[in-house]
């Protein structure tokens, strides 16, 4: 029985990777006692307001953030919000730029975690331009991908070390 935590990190860039625009680090601290993993970090770069938030299926950027896939959903579900009972276990909202272009994350979540046959380590973590409706917009895209458009940042999760 593993005790303690298990931690990944993502660093995030823009589908160009050319240094500039949308970049950040994002940490996911898994607690094996509850299951739950902890995401915080912080992402500069973005328009003010709100921002889809997505774990997707591959940590694949070799097509920048159009590679990484769909939205991970090992349950065939449709798009929801982070609290929906239906939802894809990739689905966690938006997150908020302000003034200055900086979105500060703090996300607690029970669907992603680090080890296990869902784990999410080697998948990628995506930010989109748009907000995400959570799957309530009526539009045709909302039940698939919350309708939160381009996708301006990604970065791989991968485990961290303890050092």
């Amino acid at each position: 029985m593993v005790i303690g935590t298990v931690k990944g990190v993502a660093l995030i860039s823009s589908p160009g990777g050319g240094g500039d625009g949308v970049q950040g680090s994002i940490q996911f601290v898994q607690d094996m006692r509850t299951g739950h993993t902890q995401v915080t970090g912080e992402i500069t770069g973005l328009t003010q307001g709100l921002h889809g938030f997505h774990v997707h299926a591959y940590g694949d950027t070799t097509n920048g953030c159009m590679s990484t896939g769909p939205h991970f959903n090992p349950t065939n579900k449709s798009h929801g919000g982070p609290s929906d009972g239906e939802r894809h276990a990739g689905d966690l909202g938006n997150v908020v730029a302000g003034s200055d272009g900086i979105a500060r994350i703090r996300i607690k979540d029970s669907q992603i975690p680090l080890i296990g046959p869902n784990s999410i380590v080697g998948r990628a973590v995506v930010v989109h331009a748009d907000p995400d409706d959570l799957g309530r917009g009526g539009h045709q895209l909302s039940k698939s991908t919350g309708n939160a458009g381009a996708r301006v940042g990604c970065g791989i999760i991968g485990l961290q070390s303890a050092v």
